[in-house]
């Protein structure tokens, strides 16, 4: 690998983790809070774009950016797919995006909200409200990854939340350009 390539190259550990049982009960929404969680139907592929860029920017969520257009349209227009999008004040604020891999998995794929909301106590409930969704569709068990490029308290939310860590890898994230990402948010 060149200097160029070691660069761009981010080796992170990615953490697997599953819940078997839905929690006793969910964390309460926050008191004297304007927010709404929204599924999204048949979401615009620009918007789906914008929000993984606003909440993974920081952490490196390039995998979604980089998706062709169509392939990306195809996954998330599909039937089962769960898209929910959390808004602050009447603006956009995060999302959580479940794949429903039944009978066996529901899978929280993404999850994460806008650096403008963080620190406000709305993690928690927000999670909560992720996990409910995923065991509303009946599966066996709930899954999620996170990785150490994450916010750092996003393994031990998983953990509080009931899920158990199951497996680790390592894997390598190459940065996006500037002008990468631009044109991706652009489509």
């Amino acid at each position: 690998m060149d200097r160029k390539a070691d660069a761009d190259s981010i080796e992170v550990t990615v953490t697997f983790l599953e819940m078997k049982a839905p929690p006793a009960h969910y964390p309460p929404l926050p008191h004297n809070r304007q927010l709404a969680l929204l599924k999204a139907r048949r979401i615009p592929i620009h918007f789906y774009r914008y929000l993984a860029d606003r909440v993974g920017r920081k952490w490196h969520w390039v995998n979604i950016l980089r998706t062709p257009e169509a392939e990306l349209e195809a996954t998330l227009w599909k039937p089962d797919r769960d898209i929910r999008v959390l808004y602050l004040d009447g603006a956009p604020a995060g999302f959580f995006d479940i794949k429903p891999q039944l009978p066996e998995t529901a899978d929280i794929a993404y999850f994460g909200m806008m650096e403008h909301v963080l620190g406000q106590g709305i993690g928690r409930w927000f999670l909560g409200a992720a996990v409910e969704a995923a065991w509303s569709h009946g599966p066996k068990a709930v899954t999620v990854q996170t990785c150490t490029l994450d916010h750092p308290a996003a393994l031990p939310l998983y953990q509080k939340l009931g899920f158990s860590p199951v497996g680790q890898q390592k894997e390598i994230v190459k940065r996006m350009s500037f002008a990468e990402r631009s044109e991706s948010v652009m489509r």
